[in-house]
């Protein structure tokens, strides 16, 4: 290795270095070890600060720039020596998305023309680059200076000896191998003989309250209210606040599991009672693992499976790509198609196959290694993404120690999608000398060109579209001179924390639309794609713009949201149009994919999570036990003080826009929706920096300590329920009322940074000076604090209670007269001007530090878990439930969209023939996948559930019924029609929350003369409308039948009246 190249993106370009001994790794900009939260706060949600530590301080060597090492090389925090020796070729651009084609006419090499974009994608990152030579005569000293090698497009017995060497070092230099034959994709770990993991699942450790503890040996733990407690035997739990057996406060003890909500931990026979409270938290145990070389992984494989429907796909694969692998090894130059190739990787595969398999009796499979024979010099770039995504992973468990490693071999295959292709002639595979041959020699041209006719709606632009983007470009998908499109939308704006993510974007795309801009990026991957960009909402607000007449023009949609709200939304549109949807999401290394195709699988809305727990509002309110009440309490706050109430003063003003009439309509007994709550705003308006801050000392004084005194008032300590027990125990914490102190940095910050709220939306200047320590205590010695005086009032503690309100709610005569005398005495003193009447409400904001949401948020919720005697968090984690961040790691975003995009083959691509071609129902797959652990599994959908009507009726989610009418069809006519048309008797018809007609209410067997266009009053372009029709049961006293949607079209045509 003599020839290197040194990139880093603070350099204004690349300097070329010759030197006379291999390079030294590159190195980070460690001195400042502070992380970046505003780039890598979801990242760091998933590894921890640790983790990212560490990789700052490590460097990787990774060989090979095709699809699958570029893949592997964007992904890191860390610093990396990118090894090629090739130069770029126009197969290059339909697998590697930072070649293009002025790379390929100057003959660039492929190292040289990846590393400015590897660097350019992170700031922090020192990028090497080496074209040196990597062989059997190569001198591997030079990678004792890394932590961690991959190798991809590498021989095996180049492979096998990097390995050895690797892994005969102390320690271990970390060993990863990656390899891409067609349809078939591998990975092999080696990371040593002992390789220990200190966090083997990355799940956060949670906070379980406990209900008994028996004086017993062995003693049994019972959760309170027979909740889960996750826990597997041989792992161990640290006790904390236990009431009675205060010896095991502090302690940590292994656990035996009972039952899901209880478990042993030992003798506790000698300990003192228990008598109440207390709860536990699991500890993270340190797990061993032991790796073996490549060499003697060959014959004995340990390997992952994914689709338990064919459990000996690995070992097959396995065998097969070895039978491949020692195939190349022996041909220098070969036809990868011919019958001569075939028929000796045949040979080898028999051979492979019987000796890693010799207990398992995996059975020969001749078609595999026939499509993995026909396909080996091809390149299906999802594959490529989807193990690059899981080989990224295991290279981050390696330098961190963190999650589970994979042990030992991946395998992931796409035969489904070329087993159909078979008979086609060989030179439908052939190539043709442009950037789809890679693709082409897998699913052949006739493929490729109905890829590149598909018009695509994608809706969202984040991580995941970013990815789909990058392997539409790639695989041709919407292509303009074959009248292909890519519609896409996204209303958000590029923001700091997405470009460690969303790798289409850069830090010169800031607050720029995501849609636009990935659209641009896209674009200039493939120059061919056809992207059409939009900012909207997919919502039945713009249904003007994504109509029927939009969705029949499509041959497939696919969502990158992240919220189940919208899923469902464009789901029922897919459904209505009758449009297959492919759906995929990611939390941390977790992430799904779901196919829906019609009349063939279950649609999203056919199955429902259960519903989001909800924190009791007596809870939040007055008895917080766990550090997500405080931060939620906190939240909320923000959310009423400074977003809800200033918005319905600005409503009600725009409202009522004349002070003096509503006086009037108030004196007059008139009842006004939200007076009180505006009234009391107006009365209290600050009009100063001073008076903010006045606000804000006095908002302290009524939740940190006024709460504490109340609560403890009404309730206190010794308060005992009608069953003899205390009313402060477990869960319930007694609060401790907190005494102001402007030294405490955790008072000051929550008076500044309350302050700044009020003059925000009170449209009050201040200025850096007005901040400072010495300004805030002038103005707070004037604040006089009013004597507290308990309160008698009801405080809710019934956990099913729902919060009232308050503008609803019917006003006492005291508070209609209060609120006329606030309004008086405002219109007394001029205080009602246009400025006053109008407040500026705020929309939280948790990635902007400079605008004090977050402090505001991070110190109220800090503040009250003191107060309630519960360990404060971080203002990261407060950042994280707060915001409601869903944590992200882009190793994840590229395997969830590399498993759609595979998919997006078969369906997309195939499902176009699919009559034709006869593929069938098992050709589909549903993918959920953990990277962390790993694990990876492929199932079948859900297929479609007929439900029976009566009479050998059936139907469907994707059934529509249809009645053609005209301007004079009445009710009548339409029942009529339904039961001629489908032979069942309608008994009732609902249009949206609308009832039409419905036996037994009065009036209704009018409407039957009526026509359809007077009950339903359709707009002007409206072209039909989806009934909801009951039919009669086979027995007289039985409930209506449902059935499916019925469309009735207003002309005979069908089109607009």
């Amino acid at each position: 290795m003599t020839d290197s190249v040194c990139f880093s993106n603070q350099e204004a370009s690349l300097s070329l270095r010759h030197l006379l001994s291999p390079p030294s790794p590159p190195t980070m900009a460690t001195d400042s070890m502070e992380i970046d939260d505003s780039l890598y706060s979801r990242q760091r949600y998933v590894l921890g600060d640790s983790a990212m530590h560490q990789m700052a301080q490590s460097s990787v060597f990774l060989s090979g720039m095709g699809g699958m090492g570029v893949e592997i090389g964007r992904q890191y925090l860390m610093a990396v020596t990118l090894h090629d020796t090739k130069q770029c070729e126009t197969w290059d651009l339909g697998s590697n998305f930072f070649i293009r084609k002025e790379d390929v006419l100057s003959q660039r090499r492929r190292v040289e023309a990846v590393c400015p974009h590897v660097a350019e994608l992170n700031p922090y990152v020192h990028v090497d680059m080496s074209f040196s030579a990597l062989d059997d005569n190569t001198d591997l000293g030079f990678l004792r200076r890394y932590q961690c090698v991959i190798l991809t497009e590498a021989r095996l017995s180049l492979q096998k000896r990097v390995n050895e060497f690797c892994h005969s070092q102390q320690p271990p230099i970390r060993f990863i191998s990656c390899d891409v034959y067609g349809i078939c994709a591998r990975v092999f770990c080696d990371f040593g003989e002992e390789f220990e993991v200190f966090d083997p699942t990355g799940e956060e450790p949670k906070e379980v309250f406990i209900q008994s503890i028996t004086q017993d040996n062995p003693g049994m733990v019972t959760c309170m209210d027979n909740q889960p407690h996750g826990l597997q035997t041989g792992q161990s739990v640290v006790f904390r606040e236990v009431g009675g057996m205060v010896e095991l406060n502090g302690t940590s003890r292994q656990v035996s599991v009972l039952s899901s909500h209880s478990f042993a931990i030992g003798d506790t026979s000698q300990l003192q009672p228990y008598t109440h409270g207390g709860f536990f938290v699991m500890v993270k145990t340190p797990k061993m693992y032991r790796f073996e070389t490549l060499e003697r992984q060959l014959c004995e494989p340990r390997v992952l499976t994914p689709d338990f429907s064919k459990p000996e796909a690995p070992l097959q694969i396995h065998a097969g790509m070895l039978a491949l692998d020692t195939f190349q090894e022996q041909h220098t130059t070969h036809c990868l198609t011919n019958d001569c190739m075939h028929t000796g990787v045949i040979t080898l595969y028999s051979l492979f196959l019987s000796s890693v398999t010799p207990s398992s009796q995996a059975s020969v499979n001749t078609e595999l290694v026939r499509c993995l024979s026909r396909t080996a010099r091809g390149a299906l770039p999802p594959l490529a993404a989807a193990v690059g995504g899981l080989a990224s992973q295991e290279v981050l468990k390696a330098i961190t120690g963190k999650f589970a490693p994979l042990q030992q071999w991946f395998y992931l295959d796409a035969i489904e999608v070329v087993k159909p292709l078979q008979p086609l002639s060989a030179e439908e595979f052939s190539p043709r000398g442009d950037r789809y041959d890679g693709l082409r020699a897998c699913i052949g041209d006739s493929l490729c060109l109905q890829l590149h006719k598909l018009r695509v709606f994608m809706v969202g632009c984040g991580a995941i579209g970013c990815e789909m983007l990058k392997n539409f470009a790639l695989l041709g998908i919407g292509l303009a001179k074959s009248s292909g499109e890519v519609c896409i939308t996204d209303p958000d704006l590029i923001e700091k924390s997405n470009l460690n993510r969303q790798f289409l974007f850069r830090p010169h795309h800031i607050q720029k639309p995501k849609s636009t801009t990935a659209a641009e990026a896209t674009h200039d991957i493939n120059p061919d794609l056809q992207v059409e960009a939009h900012l909207n909402k997919v919502c039945p607000a713009t249904e003007n713009i994504y109509n029927d007449s939009f969705y029949s023009s499509l041959n497939i949609v696919v969502t990158a949201l992240d919220n189940v709200e919208a899923r469902r939304y464009v789901d029922s549109r897919c459904v209505s149009n009758q449009r297959p949807l492919l759906d995929s999401g990611t939390m941390g290394t977790k992430g799904h994919t779901e196919i829906i195709v019609p009349n063939l699988t279950e649609s999203y809305n056919s199955h429902r999570d259960p519903p989001e727990e909800e924190i009791p509002f007596c809870t939040l309110k007055s008895f917080p036990s766990v550090i997500e009440h405080t931060i939620q309490w906190a939240r909320d706050k923000f959310e009423s003080a400074f977003v809800h109430k200033p918005s319905m003063y600005n409503s009600f003003w725009q409202t009522h826009s004349s002070a003096e009439v509503v006086l009037q309509r108030m004196q007059a007994g008139e009842s006004l929706e939200g007076s009180f709550q505006v009234m009391k705003l107006l009365s209290r308006q600050p009009t100063q920096w001073e008076q903010c801050v006045a606000v804000a000392r006095l908002k302290f004084e009524k939740y940190f300590k006024r709460k504490a005194l109340q609560l403890l008032h009404s309730f206190p300590l010794d308060t005992r329920l009608k069953d003899g027990s205390l009313f402060w125990q477990s869960p319930k914490r007694p609060p401790t009322p907190l005494e102001f102190d402007l030294k405490d940095s955790l008072h000051f910050a929550f008076i500044v940074s309350t302050a700044r709220l009020f003059a925000g939306i009170y449209n009050i200047p201040y200025s850096e000076r007005d901040l400072s320590e010495e300004a805030i205590t002038r103005i707070l010695a004037d604040v006089k604090i009013p004597e507290y005086r308990p309160s008698e009032k009801c405080i809710e503690t019934d956990e099913t209670a729902r919060k009232p309100d308050q503008i609803k709610m019917p006003l006492s005569s005291e508070e209609e007269r209060d609120a006329i005398t606030h309004l008086e005495q405002a219109i007394a003193t001029d205080r009602v001007t246009p400025e006053r009447l109008r407040m500026s409400p705020l929309q939280f904001e948790k990635d902007d530090d400079s605008n004090g949401h977050m402090d505001f948020v991070a110190s109220a919720s800090s503040l009250r878990a003191i107060m309630y005697s519960i360990e404060p968090a971080d203002r990261l984690k407060t950042k994280r439930i707060a915001g409601k961040i869903i944590p992200a790691i882009a190793t994840a975003t590229a395997a969830v969209a590399g498993l759609v995009s595979t998919d997006l083959e078969i369906l997309v691509a195939l499902e176009l023939i699919k009559v034709v071609g006869g593929f069938g129902f098992e050709s589909h797959k549903n993918c959920f996948f953990n990277l962390a652990i790993p694990v990876v599994v492929l199932t079948e959908p859900a297929a479609v559930k007929q439900t029976l009507i009566r009479n050998n009726i059936y139907y469907t989610i994707w059934d529509c019924w249809t009645v053609f009418g005209h301007e004079d069809f009445t009710l009548s006519d339409f029942m009529n029609a339904v039961r001629e048309k489908y032979g069942i008797e309608p008994t009732m018809v609902v249009h949206g929350v609308k009832m039409l007609y419905v036996p037994v209410m009065p009036g209704h067997s009018k409407r039957l003369k009526l026509t359809m266009h007077k009950l339903i009053k359709p707009s002007v372009d409206r072209r039909y409308v989806d009934l909801t029709v009951s039919f009669a049961p086979e027995a007289d006293g039985d409930e209506d039948l449902p059935g499916p949607p019925v469309r009735y079209y207003f002309s005979p045509d069908g089109e607009t009246p």
